[in-house]
């Protein structure tokens, strides 16, 4: 099955320094763009991370520093990078909660003002978890009848994404090939940053899920602890939380 798209749709994996979204960098990343009218764009660079690479991570994914030592940092890719999923939706393996973090923090830490307002994400691990509860080897295995061949290559791990998912489209009917009801499935919940520190409550109003004010309005907070979104800002948050919070702060400003 084909998939059905209004817009594009940007298939992405990373690979990476570590698992620490707000400290950790990109070493390769590995886009697959699909159009609605059936055309396929591939894109995969190597980046220098600017930081070592841990062993215990070039033992997962095989790129050690040396290998990437003279390829371009993600500063100088950022312009290419967001030229090709500026105007399309994303779908990774597990990228509601790491792909699409981590890449955000990467773009805008190259003063690349990324955010998901128009755009809506496929997370092919929810569905897969959600249906069969496995790993990606498993679901290219159980959907594709395929061996994952060098897994933990970004590009070999995005092309198994784009396969599993048009294959989970074939095997479940009851899965509605289009782009933003796959991108409510796959939500596990409501956030307003990728980090998590900021979710909707089931008024649909901002809270903070962390700390001394977890479960209290936003709004609420910054009106009576004005010092609390100085202190965010200048502590070591996640960047795209502090611009998810900035964003509140102005509205709140902007009501008055």
């Amino acid at each position: 099955m084909e998939l059905k798209l209004n817009k594009p749709i940007c298939f992405f994996d990373l690979e990476t320094t570590g698992i620490d979204i707000g400290k950790d960098r990109i070493v390769e990343i590995s886009i697959f763009k699909v159009f609605p009218n059936g055309n396929k764009e591939s894109k995969t660079w190597l980046v220098n991370p600017t930081i070592p690479i841990p062993p215990q991570t070039t033992a997962v994914h095989g790129i050690t520093d040396e290998k990437i030592a003279n390829e371009p940092t993600f500063a100088e890719l950022a312009p290419q990078v967001h030229n090709m999923i500026k105007d399309s939706d994303l779908g990774g393996f597990n990228s509601d909660r790491f792909d699409i973090p981590l890449l955000a923090e990467e773009l805008l830490r190259a003063g690349v003002d990324f955010d998901m307002k128009n755009k809506v994400s496929v997370d092919v691990q929810t569905i897969f978890h959600k249906m069969e509860e496995r790993t990606l080897s498993a679901a290219l295995k159980f959907y594709c009848g395929k061996s994952l061949e060098n897994a933990h290559s970004a590009e070999a791990d995005t092309m198994a994404t784009y396969e599993i998912l048009k294959a989970q489209l074939d095997r479940y009917p009851e899965l509605e090939n289009d782009m933003k009801v796959l991108s409510e499935f796959t939500t596990r919940k409501k956030i307003a940053d990728f980090a998590g520190m900021i979710a909707f409550d089931q008024d649909g109003e901002e809270i903070f899920t962390f700390g001394k004010h977890k479960g209290a309005k936003v709004d609420k907070v910054l009106e009576t602890e004005p010092g609390y979104f100085s202190w965010i800002q200048n502590a070591d948050f996640p960047l795209y939380t502090k611009k998810v919070l900035t964003a509140i702060k102005l509205r709140r400003l902007n009501t008055k």
